[in-house]
Protein backbone atom coordinates (compact mmCIF):
# COMPACT_ATOMS: atom_id res chain seq x y z
CA UNK A 1 0.00 0.00 0.00
CA UNK A 2 2.69 2.43 1.05
CA UNK A 3 4.88 1.05 -2.29
CA UNK A 4 1.74 2.25 -3.84
CA UNK A 5 1.50 5.92 -3.16
CA UNK A 6 4.99 6.56 -3.28
CA UNK A 7 5.00 5.25 -6.33
CA UNK A 8 1.76 7.21 -7.41
CA UNK A 9 3.70 10.47 -6.17
CA UNK A 10 6.65 10.00 -8.03
CA UNK A 11 5.18 9.94 -11.01
CA UNK A 12 2.87 12.44 -10.65
CA UNK A 13 5.95 14.97 -9.40
CA UNK A 14 7.65 13.67 -12.45
CA UNK A 15 5.18 14.77 -14.62
CA UNK A 16 4.40 17.98 -13.15
CA UNK A 17 8.47 18.49 -13.74
CA UNK A 18 8.07 17.70 -17.21
CA UNK A 19 5.42 20.14 -18.14
CA UNK A 20 7.22 23.13 -16.19
CA UNK A 21 10.16 22.27 -18.61
CA UNK A 22 7.96 22.77 -21.69
CA UNK A 23 5.95 25.43 -20.51
CA UNK A 24 6.53 29.19 -21.72
CA UNK A 25 5.95 32.04 -19.20
CA UNK A 26 3.62 34.55 -20.82
CA UNK A 27 5.92 37.33 -20.21
CA UNK A 28 8.18 35.75 -22.55
CA UNK A 29 6.02 36.08 -25.12
CA UNK A 30 6.55 39.40 -26.77
CA UNK A 31 3.61 41.78 -26.56
CA UNK A 32 3.40 44.53 -29.24
CA UNK A 33 4.27 47.90 -28.03
CA UNK A 34 3.55 51.03 -28.55
CA UNK A 35 6.19 51.88 -32.03
CA UNK A 36 3.98 48.87 -33.76
CA UNK A 37 0.51 50.16 -32.99
CA UNK A 38 1.32 53.98 -33.37
CA UNK A 39 2.54 55.48 -36.52
CA UNK A 40 5.97 56.73 -36.87
CA UNK A 41 6.11 60.54 -35.99
CA UNK A 42 7.45 62.45 -38.80
CA UNK A 43 10.53 64.20 -38.86
CA UNK A 44 9.93 68.51 -37.99
CA UNK A 45 12.53 69.49 -40.68
CA UNK A 46 11.95 66.77 -43.13
CA UNK A 47 8.27 67.79 -43.00
CA UNK A 48 8.82 71.47 -43.31
CA UNK A 49 10.90 70.29 -46.79
CA UNK A 50 8.02 68.49 -47.68
CA UNK A 51 5.41 71.10 -47.42
CA UNK A 52 8.02 73.76 -49.16
CA UNK A 53 8.28 71.28 -51.63
CA UNK A 54 4.33 69.90 -52.31
CA UNK A 55 3.52 73.95 -51.14
CA UNK A 56 5.62 75.09 -54.60
CA UNK A 57 4.30 72.55 -56.89
CA UNK A 58 0.81 73.69 -55.77
CA UNK A 59 1.49 77.20 -56.45
CA UNK A 60 2.76 77.21 -59.45
CA UNK A 61 -0.37 74.84 -60.46
CA UNK A 62 -2.58 77.47 -59.30
CA UNK A 63 -1.03 80.60 -60.78
CA UNK A 64 -0.03 78.75 -64.01
CA UNK A 65 -4.66 78.04 -63.92
CA UNK A 66 -5.11 81.35 -62.70
CA UNK A 67 -3.17 82.93 -65.48
CA UNK A 68 -5.17 81.32 -68.13
CA UNK A 69 -8.34 81.87 -66.69
CA UNK A 70 -8.10 85.23 -66.49
CA UNK A 71 -6.31 85.49 -70.43
CA UNK A 72 -9.87 83.39 -71.55
CA UNK A 73 -12.01 86.30 -69.54
CA UNK A 74 -10.31 88.59 -70.99
CA UNK A 75 -7.64 89.95 -68.33
CA UNK A 76 -4.36 90.19 -67.95
CA UNK A 77 -2.58 86.97 -67.16
CA UNK A 78 -0.68 88.79 -63.85
CA UNK A 79 -4.07 89.96 -62.38
CA UNK A 80 -5.03 87.16 -59.95
CA UNK A 81 -1.38 87.37 -58.83
CA UNK A 82 -1.69 91.07 -58.37
CA UNK A 83 -4.75 90.64 -56.53
CA UNK A 84 -3.60 88.74 -53.95
CA UNK A 85 -1.77 91.79 -52.81
CA UNK A 86 -4.75 93.20 -51.81
CA UNK A 87 -4.67 92.27 -47.89
CA UNK A 88 -2.21 95.89 -48.52
CA UNK A 89 -2.85 97.47 -51.52
CA UNK A 90 -6.55 97.29 -51.58
CA UNK A 91 -8.70 95.87 -54.38
CA UNK A 92 -7.93 97.84 -56.81
CA UNK A 93 -4.29 95.49 -56.83
CA UNK A 94 -6.11 93.19 -59.21
CA UNK A 95 -6.83 95.81 -61.90
CA UNK A 96 -2.94 95.81 -62.41
CA UNK A 97 -1.69 94.02 -65.12
CA UNK A 98 1.81 95.06 -65.14
CA UNK A 99 4.84 92.74 -63.27
CA UNK A 100 5.61 94.95 -60.60
CA UNK A 101 7.34 94.70 -56.83
CA UNK A 102 4.58 96.30 -55.63
CA UNK A 103 1.64 93.87 -56.63
CA UNK A 104 3.13 91.11 -58.19
CA UNK A 105 6.06 90.51 -55.69
CA UNK A 106 4.06 90.82 -52.83
CA UNK A 107 0.87 89.03 -54.36
CA UNK A 108 3.22 85.58 -55.47
CA UNK A 109 5.07 85.34 -52.19
CA UNK A 110 1.28 85.38 -50.00
CA UNK A 111 0.15 83.14 -52.62
CA UNK A 112 3.08 81.12 -51.91
CA UNK A 113 3.21 81.21 -48.31
CA UNK A 114 -0.29 80.08 -48.38
CA UNK A 115 0.35 77.05 -50.32
CA UNK A 116 3.12 76.01 -47.92
CA UNK A 117 0.99 76.87 -45.25
CA UNK A 118 -1.79 74.22 -46.69
CA UNK A 119 0.90 71.69 -47.95
CA UNK A 120 1.88 71.58 -44.16
CA UNK A 121 -1.06 69.47 -42.86
CA UNK A 122 -1.17 67.98 -45.94
CA UNK A 123 2.17 66.42 -45.61
CA UNK A 124 1.79 65.84 -41.95
CA UNK A 125 -1.18 63.69 -42.96
CA UNK A 126 0.94 62.01 -45.64
CA UNK A 127 3.49 61.10 -43.13
CA UNK A 128 1.84 59.44 -40.80
CA UNK A 129 1.85 56.97 -43.45
CA UNK A 130 4.40 56.94 -45.71
CA UNK A 131 3.07 54.11 -48.28
CA UNK A 132 -0.19 55.82 -49.28
CA UNK A 133 -2.15 54.93 -52.66
CA UNK A 134 -2.15 57.92 -55.65
CA UNK A 135 -6.26 57.26 -54.99
CA UNK A 136 -5.19 58.10 -51.06
CA UNK A 137 -3.07 61.24 -51.98
CA UNK A 138 -5.53 62.54 -54.50
CA UNK A 139 -8.41 62.21 -51.83
CA UNK A 140 -6.54 64.19 -49.19
CA UNK A 141 -5.23 66.38 -51.45
CA UNK A 142 -8.90 67.39 -52.54
CA UNK A 143 -10.16 67.41 -48.57
CA UNK A 144 -7.19 69.89 -47.91
CA UNK A 145 -8.10 71.97 -51.16
CA UNK A 146 -11.67 72.08 -49.97
CA UNK A 147 -10.90 72.98 -46.28
CA UNK A 148 -8.63 75.89 -48.00
CA UNK A 149 -11.20 77.05 -50.03
CA UNK A 150 -14.05 76.90 -47.11
CA UNK A 151 -11.81 78.84 -44.86
CA UNK A 152 -10.00 81.56 -47.48
CA UNK A 153 -13.85 82.63 -48.28
CA UNK A 154 -15.86 81.83 -45.61
CA UNK A 155 -13.98 81.68 -41.85
CA UNK A 156 -11.03 84.69 -42.26
CA UNK A 157 -11.99 88.73 -42.68
CA UNK A 158 -12.45 89.57 -46.60
CA UNK A 159 -9.42 91.51 -46.82
CA UNK A 160 -7.12 88.44 -46.46
CA UNK A 161 -8.81 86.46 -48.47
CA UNK A 162 -6.88 85.15 -51.85
CA UNK A 163 -8.05 88.14 -53.79
CA UNK A 164 -8.72 86.26 -57.01
CA UNK A 165 -12.41 87.89 -56.85
CA UNK A 166 -10.97 90.54 -57.90
CA UNK A 167 -9.69 90.19 -61.13
CA UNK A 168 -11.88 86.87 -62.27
CA UNK A 169 -15.01 85.37 -61.95
CA UNK A 170 -16.25 82.44 -59.07
CA UNK A 171 -16.12 80.21 -61.38
CA UNK A 172 -12.32 80.62 -61.82
CA UNK A 173 -12.00 80.90 -58.12
CA UNK A 174 -13.54 77.81 -57.59
CA UNK A 175 -11.32 76.30 -60.61
CA UNK A 176 -7.98 77.43 -58.91
CA UNK A 177 -8.80 75.67 -55.47
CA UNK A 178 -9.02 72.59 -57.93
CA UNK A 179 -5.55 73.64 -59.14
CA UNK A 180 -4.92 73.43 -55.87
CA UNK A 181 -5.70 70.27 -54.95
CA UNK A 182 -3.86 68.72 -58.20
CA UNK A 183 -0.94 71.02 -57.33
CA UNK A 184 -0.72 69.52 -53.84
CA UNK A 185 -0.87 65.70 -55.37
CA UNK A 186 1.41 66.68 -57.88
CA UNK A 187 3.39 67.85 -54.99
CA UNK A 188 3.04 65.20 -52.59
CA UNK A 189 4.26 62.72 -55.85
CA UNK A 190 7.95 65.35 -56.47
CA UNK A 191 8.99 64.81 -52.79
CA UNK A 192 8.23 61.22 -52.84
CA UNK A 193 10.92 60.54 -55.51
CA UNK A 194 12.79 63.03 -54.61
CA UNK A 195 13.04 61.56 -51.25
CA UNK A 196 13.83 57.78 -52.96
CA UNK A 197 17.15 59.64 -54.53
Amino acid sequence: MFDTIFTFFYFSLVRVKSVSFSYTPRSSVMAPTLDDIEPPRPNFLRLLLSAATTGTVANLAVTGTLGLLARQEGQDPLQPVNATSHWLHGPQAGWSGRVDLKHTGVGYATNHAAAVFWALPFTWWLARRPRRSGTEIAAGAATTAAIAAAVDYGLIPRRLTPGWEHAVSPRSVATAFGALALGLAAGALVDRALRRD
